[in-house]
């Protein structure tokens, strides 16, 4: 790797108000864990969420497919510069010293950067379970291997948690969002599940009015509580005080899939999401701080 080009403070500090306003903006769940951190850890997460931020705009904008994939392309060439110690965009600078005292890998980036071009192509439409997986990993498994880097997780375990809360988080939104992804076009439920219900498996309007997708997503919700299960078996056998970040976004997320699961994933209901006050008393119940 080469030597890092000089970066003035003033640049560094733009970086940093940019990657904090752009996570203060989003409201985001990831947010009460990001704020548990210590602050060096605390600034890296910020980085990293504002890069997967970034992307995925790119990813759902407006703007036609080609140029999607013309600016993810642009930001591939980026994380090359960043590895060489050349960033130029703000995102990056602020990204150069968590990747370096975290050993942050390359491949994470690119990887959350091969699933945005997924969405960024239309998205996916009942795919099969190991596609769906394999979005899983770049969307949000990728974004746990790099957070637990700076956790500080050990490395094994902590790439299975990674694993596990990744794709537990991930389905979790994919049954939160059913009938938003349908709007773009999009139906990320396995087609193996849709098959075992007579649900069609496209397109996503028709899966939509039939009476038993409800039966497709309770399927799909037992997955991802077994996947959180294995990330809080793995999280016991890790420091407490290390992962407290992504001990909040298991219980937050988990109590998420638990009320989606009380209101039976009518497609007509009111979308389901968890107030402020619901989160921070997650984290206090479970002693997270």
């Amino acid at each position: 790797m080469s030597q890092p080009a000089a970066i003035d403070t003033s640049q560094l500090t733009a970086a940093h108000d940019l990657v904090e306003d752009v996570v203060v903006k989003a409201r985001t769940s990831f947010y009460w864990a990001m704020r548990l951190l210590p602050a060096e850890k605390r600034q890296a997460m910020f980085a990293v969420y504002a890069f997967c931020r970034v992307v995925d705009d790119i990813a759902d904008g407006e703007l036609p497919g080609l140029v999607k994939l013309r600016q993810l392309q642009e930001w591939r060439e980026e994380i090359d510069r960043l590895y060489a110690g050349a960033a130029r965009h703000p995102i990056a600078r602020a990204l150069a010293e968590p990747m370096r005292r975290f050993d942050l890998a390359r491949e994470d980036f690119l990887a959350i950067i091969d699933g945005m071009e997924t969405d960024a192509r239309g998205g996916l439409v009942a795919p099969t379970m190991p596609e769906l997986e394999l979005y899983c990993s770049r969307v949000a498994g990728a974004v746990g291997l790099l957070s637990v880097r700076i956790f500080g997780a050990p490395r094994e375990a902590g790439r299975q948690l990674a694993r596990a809360l990744g794709e537990a988080v991930q389905l979790t939104n994919v049954l939160r969002d059913v009938v938003e992804d349908a709007g773009l076009g999009r139906l990320y439920l396995p087609r193996e599940l849709l098959e075992k219900h007579g649900v069609p498996a496209g397109p996503p309007d028709a899966a939509l009015r039939h009476p038993d997708l409800p039966k497709v997503c309770a399927d799909l919700a037992v997955t991802a509580e077994a996947r959180f299960a294995e990330a809080a078996k793995l999280l016991r056998g890790m420091r407490r005080r290390r992962l407290k970040a992504a001990r909040v976004i298991l219980v937050v997320y988990r109590r998420l899939l638990q009320r989606l699961q009380e209101h039976g994933f009518a497609p007509s209901a009111a979308p389901v999401k968890l107030s402020k006050a619901e989160k921070l008393w997650l984290v206090l119940r479970h002693g997270i701080v």
